[in-house]
């Protein structure tokens, strides 16, 4: 029994920083929820003015002055819909807030100099995800409306009319789903100069890679983009230049890594 103590005694001290962690995630994770919630509100109040925003694209592809008509089919579907874009607003206003606390919970167990390099990234995703996003808002979801109204019958000659009105709840989840996708997309230059950073991935390698990643981001951007080839393009060219981006981004990550490793000799050296 004797022997046994100081093992039970580094088993409860072990216990005690990961509870104190635990309570420190919690807290964190009840602020973003807060955030989240206060921000829902706030949206929901301003949903129909939100959606008419997100309409933008829509009013792009028929003409700036042309009237848009659209439908729902359910008497709860415009409600959902509303709910959907407060919702959407608020994960997207409440980012930063989620980034922060995200950092905060991190930051204490980084050194100063890890510190440093982390706050790049964090500024540079919420950055890249907003410029997927405007991709989307003014080039990409305005040619494929225009690729999806191309293929109405309405001209007078036509025995059969065929006229696109679009359900608010179909319009909301093509748009909200290519800004996600164009928006994770474009952190590709972020994960992989993480992945860099952690050793797991050199240039050289993504250079070898660079015809399966053709073929990747195009089967990847097949999926993510409604049925047409416009979309699909839009999406796997600004990727691929991403890709080129993130070689470059890691390229001078193992410059750094290789300019310290010097210096450190060097300093060892010295010594």
């Amino acid at each position: 029994m004797a022997v046994a103590q100081p093992e039970q005694d580094d088993l409860d001290q072990s216990k005690a920083p990961l509870l104190d962690h635990l309570i420190e995630l919690r807290r964190r994770l009840i602020y973003c929820v807060i955030a989240v919630v206060v921000l829902f509100f706030f949206c929901y109040a301003f949903a129909q003015y939100i959606y008419n925003f997100l309409l933008i694209p829509y009013r792009l592809a028929v003409g700036g002055d042309a009237q848009i008509d659209m439908i729902y089919t359910a008497p709860q579907e415009f409600f959902f819909t509303q709910v959907r874009v407060a919702f959407f607003g608020a994960i997207v206003l409440a980012f930063p807030i989620i980034a922060s606390q995200l950092y905060m919970f991190v930051a204490p167990g980084l050194y100063k100099n890890e510190r440093r390099a982390f706050l790049p990234y964090l500024i540079a995703t919420p950055v890249l995800f907003i410029l997927g996003g405007a991709l989307v808002f003014f080039i990409v979801m305005p040619l494929a409306m225009t690729f999806f109204l191309s293929m109405q019958q309405t001209g007078a000659d036509q025995q059969v009319h065929i006229q696109l009105t679009a359900r608010v709840s179909e319009y909301l989840h093509l748009i909200t789903s290519l800004i996600l996708a164009f928006g994770l997309c474009f952190q590709l230059p972020v994960v992989l100069t993480l992945l860099a950073r952690a050793g797991l991935v050199t240039s050289a390698w993504l250079r070898k890679q660079w015809r399966y990643a053709i073929v990747a981001i195009f089967a990847v951007a097949a999926v993510l983009t409604p049925p047409d080839v416009m979309s699909q393009v839009g999406l796997a060219i600004p990727t691929l230049l991403l890709y080129e981006l993130s070689i470059i981004s890691v390229r001078f990550v193992e410059r750094q890594r290789a300019a310290e490793e010097k210096k450190r000799m060097e300093e060892e050296i010295g010594e």
